[in-house]
């Protein structure tokens, strides 16, 4: 490709956005035109990212107002809106409406349906009309719909680390959709960047402990998407727990093999899912969240415990980057004709 797609970064200050930038500076086929932060508006971008300092042409980049006549006015051809929910609508539907293709990367688009929206976040939906507009961006179930898009709800950090594991089993018939449990360990990042009490140092170090429970806001999107799969209504347990490290989640999956499957069959089933898959990687060794920080890759595994009778799923991935930032330029990739793996390692 000769020539450089130019995108902008919508609230680019937060741990998702942060990442983002990152990736997109480097990436060979992108030209960020502009960075948006209200706290930021004005300072150069290799101030506000020292990471970033003197890194190509980003780091000449101001940071600006998230105004909607100056994203209009940047030249830029893809948004990515690094915002929290609820905020991420009001920039996606003026920018959809003006023939922008846009990746939120927050809860907004990822859900098909208004009310469940509000039942799991507690507030009418704030761009409802644009649903049946947008695509779930999860590259390794949607890639088709992904492509042709203009609009894409990236995946969650949860839920990519739990259906990437399930729905090739559930599609396939090999486990009982009845009897899902889920166990999760997520880095404090996963939480934003935010200045609350239980996510200082002293509170977080040397302790483990569940939170969002029994309902997750990423419930919704998990039971979607695994209904899907399954071509009937899921619904399963999922407890998150939130672990002394910066990054990274790490998932348990606890089922069933359904009547008349081989336990055997179970790992070789995944392998053969995701055999053409660039960002995941299924072994025989037990996923580590150290083995895929910094990368977008999702490592899955499997056992079965005779004992119990019960099949273990195990899957390790980077929050901020399969998760959040790595996702989002994996789907932009897509979107934009480009190699899936551009710009990502």
């Amino acid at each position: 490709m000769s020539r450089k797609v130019p995108v902008a970064i919508v609230g680019a200050n937060g741990y998702s956005g942060e990442e983002l930038c990152a990736i997109l500076a480097g990436h060979p086929y992108v030209s960020v035109v502009a960075v948006t932060s209200r706290q930021h508006a004005g300072k150069p971008a290799g101030e506000v990212l020292p990471r970033l300092s003197r890194v190509g042409e980003f780091s000449k980049l101001v940071f600006s107002e998230p105004a909607m006549d100056l994203l209009l006015g940047s030249g830029a051809e893809f948004f990515f809106l690094a915002l929290p929910h609820g905020l991420a609508a009001e920039y996606a539907v003026p920018l959809w409406q003006a023939g922008k293709r846009v990746i939120d990367l927050s809860a907004d688009f990822r859900l098909r349906d208004a009310e469940v929206y509000r039942e799991f976040y507690g507030e009418q939906h704030p761009a409802a009309k644009l649903l049946p507009e947008a695509v779930y961006g999860l590259p390794e179930l949607h890639r088709h719909a992904i492509r042709a898009a203009k609009l894409v709800g990236s995946a969650g950090c949860y839920p990519t680390s739990i259906l990437l594991p399930l729905v090739p089993l559930l599609k396939a018939g090999l486990i009982d959709s009845g009897d899902i449990t889920v166990a999760s360990a997520s880095g404090v990042s996963g939480a934003g960047r935010k200045a609350e009490t239980v996510l200082l140092f002293g509170e977080c170090n040397e302790s483990l402990r569940a939170y969002g429970l029994p309902k997750h806001r990423h419930l919704s999107e998990i039971e979607q998407e695994l209904s899907l799969a399954a071509s009937r209504q899921v619904a399963i347990t999922f407890t998150p727990h939130l672990a002394p490290m910066t990054r990274g989640i790490h998932t348990t999956i606890f089922t069933r093999i359904a009547a008349g499957v081989s336990c055997e069959g179970i790992l070789p089933a995944l392998a053969a899912a995701y055999a053409d898959e660039p960002f995941v990687r299924v072994s025989q060794s037990l996923p580590d969240t150290k083995n895929v920080t910094g990368t977008n890759f999702c490592d899955i595994s499997a056992r079965f415990d005779a004992r119990t009778g019960r099949l273990i799923l195990l899957s390790a991935e980077d929050n901020l980057v399969k998760g959040a930032a790595g996702q989002a330029v994996q789907n932009f990739n897509l979107m934009a004709g480009l190699d899936e793996t551009a710009g990502l390692l």
